[in-house]
């Protein structure tokens, strides 16, 4: 189902940053979770027809979510996410990368700073995300990669698994 909730997606240049705004139709506890819980991440995280399958994931400060996403034809993408603050149901910070299956960062990709803060608004939840880059020439990488057509597609993802679940 398509909504008219809020989307923002801006590229921040002389920050060296990607500010994404996204309102979902659900309630906070809900959208946390869909965002800190890996059997949920799994089924919304990776554009489709890409999936997203968690090999471990520890959700606490100092802990870390290595997964991999898997195209259609087998290739497989190895990632992490280093979690730094986690303030529950209010927002959590973390250092991605690309990485071996052993969660070895892959230092020919940039890595990215996320910011994620979580604001429930009665009967939807407004996520802000700010992905930082250490240098201008990474954000301008993972924009090439095709980051914003991939993230929104992870987002609209997630949209129908909060459609599903809250019929």
């Amino acid at each position: 189902m398509k909504t008219n909730l809020q989307f923002d997606f801006i590229v921040n240049k002389e920050n060296k940053t990607v500010n994404v705004t996204r309102k979902f139709a659900a309630k906070l506890p809900l959208v946390w979770d869909a965002w800190t819980k890996p059997e949920i991440l799994d089924l919304w995280w990776a554009p489709k027809p890409y999936q997203t399958k968690t090999k471990s994931m520890d959700f606490r400060e100092g802990g870390t979510w290595l997964y991999y996403m898997e195209s259609p034809e087998g290739a497989i993408h190895w990632c992490k996410n280093d979690y730094k603050k986690i303030e529950l149901l209010k927002s959590f910070s973390g250092l991605d990368a690309f990485c071996d299956e052993n969660g070895t960062t892959n230092n020919d990709f940039p890595r990215t700073v996320w910011n994620n803060t979580f604001t429930e608004n009665g009967e939807t939840t407004t996520v802000n995300i700010v992905a930082q880059y250490e240098k201008l020439e990474d954000l301008e990488q993972i924009i090439a990669m095709g980051f914003q057509e991939g993230f929104t597609m992870a987002l609209g993802n997630l949209d129908d698994y909060l459609n599903e679940v809250t019929k």
